[in-house]
């Protein structure tokens, strides 16, 4: 009961606070135009919204933008908390901050910075749950997955959650980088096979990579080639009566041009990927910018519905039939390619 009444209270914060909106300072308009300063801005807009005493401050956010000063930020903050990690304060999903966020923040970067258009929106049905299986790439942050959640909220108004993976809740970068519980308040369902359940029964709009950390793990080399499709989205699909919405993405595979994945490296680290590029000589500079991307043109092609992929119960024809649908989306990527490149 408290926890109930505690999550009341703050969605009437927000929806008070939303209706005078997070008001962007000259500071605001600076950090959206230098890269390193996207980590100042999302951090600064979570807390408008949500108390936030372990957070960074001003001298911090500062640091960030001079080269190597994130690392001296990072210490700051870690002595000032008394040298323990941030306190998770905040985990359930809150569809009003995700709609603050994306009509303050992302407007700006999808329109302008990333000048993402869906193509082909005949084929958007109106409502109704449904699996969005796209395809994945760029090795970097899940620029794509957060663009086309947008772009299917303004067009639809759904509320839509993307699949992430584990290290997006759990890595201690990003318990750093970013408020601790920000992927779960913002919408994100962790990739583990109970919480993907739990959502489509729940009749939830997600967003679902097939490729999994394979689709960005891929690198440059083999950007426009899909990798094998998981198996799992097919079974729930089946098993819950839940139709599966195709798209294709061009573009993201340019937000972290020129990578190779290095996996030595990665399972030193602990991450899903390891990109090797140029740019990763800036990150080390300014670690801030690992929220960062470049600038491309992210167009979204949809594709019919698939309203029934009765599957079957053996694994060994479940997993053809994904191959059979990967298939089917090379077959359609490589056309769109043709078409516009």
């Amino acid at each position: 009961m408290n926890h109930q009444h505690s999550k009341n209270i703050l969605d009437y914060q927000l929806k008070a606070l939303s209706d005078t909106g997070y008001k962007f300072s000259w500071f605001d308009w600076f950090c959206l135009w230098y890269p390193p300063g996207w980590l100042v801005l999302f951090n600064r807009h979570w807390q408008r919204y949500h108390s936030d005493p372990d957070g960074w401050n001003w001298l911090e956010y500062i640091l960030f933008l001079i080269p190597s000063g994130f690392y001296l930020a990072l210490l700051m903050r870690w002595l000032r908390l008394g040298c323990r990690p941030p306190r998770k304060e905040v985990g359930e999903f809150n569809p009003n901050y995700q709609q603050a966020f994306r009509n303050e923040i992302l407007v700006p970067i999808v329109k302008y910075y990333f000048r993402a258009e869906l193509q082909q929106i005949d084929n958007l049905p109106q409502t109704g749950s449904m699996i969005v299986a796209m395809n994945h790439a760029g090795m970097c942050f899940p620029w794509d997955f957060i663009t086309l959640g947008y772009l299917l909220s303004q067009t639809r108004g759904w509320v839509v959650q993307p699949l992430a993976s584990v290290s997006l809740f759990d890595h201690p970068w990003m318990i750093w980088w970013l408020p601790p519980k920000w992927s779960q308040v913002l919408g994100a369902v962790r990739a583990e096979s109970r919480n993907f359940e739990e959502a489509i029964a729940q009749g939830k709009i997600l967003l679902y990579a097939p490729e999994g950390i394979r689709g960005p793990g891929k690198g440059w080399q083999k950007r426009y080639q899909l990798q094998k499709f998981d198996v799992s989205f097919i079974q729930l699909s089946d098993r819950y009566h839940i139709p599966i919405l195709p798209v294709i993405c061009i573009g993201s595979e340019s937000l972290h041009p020129w990578t190779v994945n290095s996996k030595k490296l990665q399972r030193l680290i602990k991450l899903p990927f390891s990109p090797i590029s140029p740019l990763m000589f800036i990150l080390l500079l300014f670690p801030s910018m690992g929220v960062w991307a470049m600038r491309t043109r992210l167009q979204y092609f949809i594709q019919p519905l698939e309203q029934q992929i009765n599957s079957d119960k053996d694994r060994a024809a479940t997993y053809q039939q994904a191959q059979q649908f990967r298939d089917k989306l090379q077959t359609q990527l490589n056309q769109i390619l043709s078409n516009i490149l």
